[in-house]
């Protein structure tokens, strides 16, 4: 793999970066109400330039909470909700035959899908069939779609927010591991409080919310993804992200909950994750230089959907939370 090429950062420069990051959140802010865990955790996954899979029930403003990630940054946004008769070309396009009027030679031209933006709503994702699924997850993984022999590449940048509810799995078709290892995070939106949801029907009920104001450019965000990368982290904490993925492994740990309550644990690609989110995270708080507690913060939302619980863990009712609990309390840093 080629070196990426050194960027010379000044402090004035950083400076003014961040600060587009406190004008992004408090653009969403003025649309969606609570949900403050939620919205740290989308923009950690944009700045970091992977990919969202976010679990809730319906009403709780999935749509509206992407909708306005785009607004506020100024991106193209699609929605596409997946059904079971969703196809691969719904999704990556397919070639249609024209005439030309003046010649009336016949071409093959392709037409582009919706997956051809800068922010993609994948609404119920688990509802289409697997040949649909993959379709889009080759173009998360390669940023770029063939057809007929043909690559053409996708939009910068491009952030897919997948979604599956929770509580309705009849006619579904559960993403494989190897495919939900595709996304950076997992996102779980829960009911607002009292206060919040008096609120939000309160303004909802009266003229309507407004729009997120554009405070972001796609340049600058694309700034912001390439200042992540080179956010500094100690050999030791390098050290720390990767033995947390390894404890997953009921093969090569040392931790009891994993052993009796894991079937499978995480991959390399998991330690990758690990560190590039807590790099965002550590930019988002002002920081150029990832901590313990980011990525003791990132754990969950990056291992949920990679650590798969054995028959024995879901008959007793034991949490991914309460295990990658135990692991961070047993897994030390050096």
């Amino acid at each position: 793999m080629a070196e990426r090429d050194a960027v010379d950062w000044n402090e004035q420069e950083i400076a003014d970066l961040t600060a587009k990051i406190g004008a992004l959140k408090e653009s969403m802010a003025r649309v969606i109400i609570g949900q403050e865990d939620v919205v740290n955790l989308l923009v950690t996954c944009l700045l970091a330039g992977g990919h969202a899979l976010v679990e809730g029930v319906p009403g709780l403003g999935k749509t509206l909470l992407v909708k306005s990630l785009a607004q506020a940054t100024d991106m193209q946004f699609r929605r596409v909700q997946f059904t079971p008769d969703l196809m691969p070309s719904d999704i990556v396009g397919t070639e249609i035959l024209e005439e030309d009027t003046s010649t009336r030679q016949r071409v093959f031209r392709f037409q582009q899908g919706p997956v051809f933006t800068q922010v993609l709503l994948a609404d119920e994702i688990n509802r289409a069939p697997p040949k649909t699924q993959s379709a889009l997850l080759e173009a998360m993984q390669e940023r770029a779609v063939t057809f007929a022999g043909t690559t053409h590449k996708l939009p910068r940048p491009f952030f897919v927010l997948a979604t599956q509810n929770p509580i309705e799995q009849a006619g579904t078709y559960p993403l494989p591991e190897a495919q939900l290892d595709r996304f950076l995070l997992r996102i779980d939106v829960v009911y607002p409080t009292e206060d919040e949801e008096v609120l939000m029907v309160s303004r909802t009920t009266h003229a309507g919310l407004d729009d997120a104001e554009p405070v972001m450019s796609v340049e600058t965000l694309l700034r912001l993804q390439q200042l992540v990368r080179d956010i500094e982290i100690g050999e030791h904490l390098l050290r720390y992200a990767t033995r947390l993925v390894r404890a997953t492994r009921p093969s090569e740990t040392t931790v009891a909950a994993v052993k009796q309550h894991v079937g499978w644990g995480a991959g390399p690609r998991a330690g990758q994750a690990l560190v590039l989110a807590s790099k965002a995270r550590a930019l988002m708080q002002g920081r150029l230089a990832v901590t313990r507690d980011d990525i003791q913060a990132m754990l969950l939302p990056v291992l949920a959907h990679r650590v798969l619980r054995n028959f024995e863990a879901e008959a007793d009712g034991i949490a991914i939370a309460d295990i990658l609990h135990s692991l961070r309390n047993e897994i030390r840093v050096d």
